[in-house]
């Protein structure tokens, strides 16, 4: 009998654990008078969606799933800090 070990991956409510995160994140940087870190931090969010989606869509990926995979790439790492 053969054991495999799973493979880690983020599914859809990491990634809105992630995007939760970085709004509470974002939302502090504003109250309390950073607005360079807002844009900052909303364009990097920004940059790296605009990249996911553009690699899934060159792997084959279209409509919903592709925005889908994309986001999952973007804020996945929400799985990390969940419990």
């Amino acid at each position: 009998m053969t054991h495999s070990t799973p493979t880690p991956h983020a599914d859809a409510f990491g990634a809105h654990i992630g995007l939760v995160v970085t709004a509470l994140v974002v939302t502090a940087a504003v109250v309390f008078g950073e607005p360079r870190w807002y844009v900052i931090i909303a364009g990097v969010c920004a940059g790296w969606f605009a990249v996911a989606l553009a690699v899934v869509f060159l792997r084959g990926g279209r409509g919903w799933d592709a925005l889908r995979r994309a986001y999952i790439a973007t804020f996945g790492w929400g799985d990390y800090v969940s419990p």
